[in-house]
């Protein structure tokens, strides 16, 4: 699939279009068994001078037209069972090359994966599918609320909260936490989430006043975003996020539309693409 300008191939075996090229020519023909264009060339006092004639495939160099070198790209979607939604936990492509995800978006998020997050399985590229770093869904799993702030103290380089209940057995040394106002009767959110800092211990004794505690780091910047952490306000609810990378459980949706990038300069073939997929249930 093109997301710009591109040059659309028909193929007579398939009688379809299966390609779309980076190139765009002024002119094209075919004659005694070669496909030449004419095209652009940049000289080099950086000037474009157009209607310069190519001769195409002789060219070594895979994906470089006109002198200037482009990637591959191939967008698809998994779509089992249209109406389910599903979880989609793996992805996984029959190669000879790595490849990056650089773009996975179903209708319920996005994501992407490096090249180097694929290992090579029985002849298989593979792996587990995780959100990109920085994501914030309050509707992920790795999301959990622990309660109001009652006390909130510190230095520059620290902050204290306590709690009057258990902060719980999921919270982690290295948790995002996260505080937002509390007004009305029952107390509800009213302000949109401020990031806090990032956990760096706890004290957890059950049913002791101030005893539950987080010490957090506001230096720790905030993944995605770089800005530093803001001391919360006592009676704020406090939250906290995992790494949204390292717990992502896959990606949910009814769909997975993916595309796939390769920057080799050398023949690469890509025969297939799968994914372990399965029914959501919430």
């Amino acid at each position: 699939m093109a997301d710009k300008a591109a040059t659309l191939s028909y193929s007579e075996d398939s009688k379809g279009w299966p390609s779309f090229y980076s190139y765009l020519p002024d002119y094209m023909i075919g004659m005694n068994g070669y496909f030449y264009s004419f095209g652009p060339t940049t000289n080099d006092d950086g000037s474009v001078s157009g209607g310069n004639l190519y001769r195409h495939n002789v060219n070594e160099t895979r994906n470089n037209y006109y002198g200037v070198q482009y990637d591959s790209t191939i967008t698809g979607v998994l779509n089992i069972e249209p109406k389910t939604i599903k979880l989609f936990k793996t992805m996984s492509y029959e190669s000879d090359d790595r490849w990056a995800c650089t773009s996975l978006i179903t209708d319920l998020g996005s994501g992407s994966m490096l090249a180097t997050y694929f290992e090579q399985k029985e002849g298989e590229w593979f792996t587990f599918l995780r959100e990109t770093e920085g994501t914030r869904d309050y509707r992920d799993r790795s999301v959990n609320g622990i309660g109001s702030a009652g006390q909130v103290f510190g230095t520059p380089t620290v902050t204290i909260i306590t709690f009057t209940v258990n902060v719980g057995s999921i919270v982690s040394v290295g948790d995002y936490i996260y505080s937002t106002p509390l007004t009305g009767t029952p107390p509800v959110a009213t302000g949109a989430p401020i990031y806090v800092g990032q956990v760096t211990e706890i004290n957890a004794i059950s049913g002791t006043f101030n005893a539950n505690t987080l010490s957090i780091d506001p230096a720790v910047p905030e993944p995605g975003t770089g800005t530093t952490g803001v001391s919360p306000a006592q009676g704020d609810f406090i939250f906290y996020f995992k790494d949204v990378v390292a717990e992502s459980h896959g990606a949910r949706g009814y769909f997975m539309q993916f595309k796939l990038e390769n920057t080799s300069t050398t023949p690469v073939e890509l025969f297939a693409v799968g994914s372990s997929v399965m029914k959501s249930y919430p």
